[in-house]
């Protein structure tokens, strides 16, 4: 059943065991997908990918590169999320193409081109730096998935705690065109949801007129 989205924030937390004998339904996870799809990120550029492994035999291979954590292998279905590395460049061609998706003269293109290459000149002089850049846009589109997720009654938890550059080589990923974000594991809980704790309201909302 859907939540609407005050209920869904108070279902979503970080589940830390999953259901393993409860599947996710393949409609409920295209949602899911869809969700991170359809997210914004900085000039449009779009720089993720997510790999959906629900291979018990990989899973278990990527645990123990995880600080062995059990969300890993009890979920449903693992979401692991790429920062697009190659792709953010100039030279790649992509920013380009991504630009023409919307009909524009050579000159507002060219004008485009130039805006994103000066912003960003810093920002695109090194891999590290794309991947301390798109892999913030990836949290926009992990979050939209988990709300998402949340509303459809699916619970997500957040993972950061792994060995980034094993699991890359598990993956046998092109670590110069995609590198490790984060992982988000999807399932059913088991246990009830720990009381939500946070902050409050006026402690973090400040009203500037």
């Amino acid at each position: 059943m859907s939540k609407t989205f005050q209920e869904a924030m108070d279902f979503r937390h970080a589940c830390k065991i999953f259901d393993e004998d409860k599947k996710i339904s393949d409609a409920d996870i295209r949602s899911i997908l869809e969700a991170g799809r359809g997210s914004p990120s900085s000039f449009g550029m779009e720089p993720w990918k997510f790999l959906v492994i629900t291979n018990s035999d990989l899973k278990a291979k990527l645990r123990p590169f995880c600080w062995n954590q059990v969300q890993i292998t009890s979920c449903s279905h693992l979401v692991v999320v790429l920062a697009a590395i190659d792709d953010a460049r100039v030279e790649s061609g992509v920013v380009k193409k991504r630009f023409l998706r919307r009909e524009m003269s050579q000159e507002k293109l060219d004008s485009y081109m130039n805006l994103y290459a000066n912003h960003l000149q810093k920002t695109l002089s090194s891999d590290e730096n794309i991947y301390a850049w798109t892999s913030k846009q990836c949290y926009i589109a992990s979050a939209n998935m988990m709300t998402c997720a949340a509303v459809l009654g699916i619970d997500s938890c957040p993972i950061e705690g792994f060995e980034k550059e094993s699991l890359e080589e598990i993956l046998n990923l092109d670590t110069k065109k995609y590198q490790l974000a984060l992982l988000l594991p999807f399932g059913y809980r088991i246990k009830e949801q720990s009381k939500q704790l946070r902050v409050d309201f006026d402690d973090v909302v400040e009203f500037i007129k």
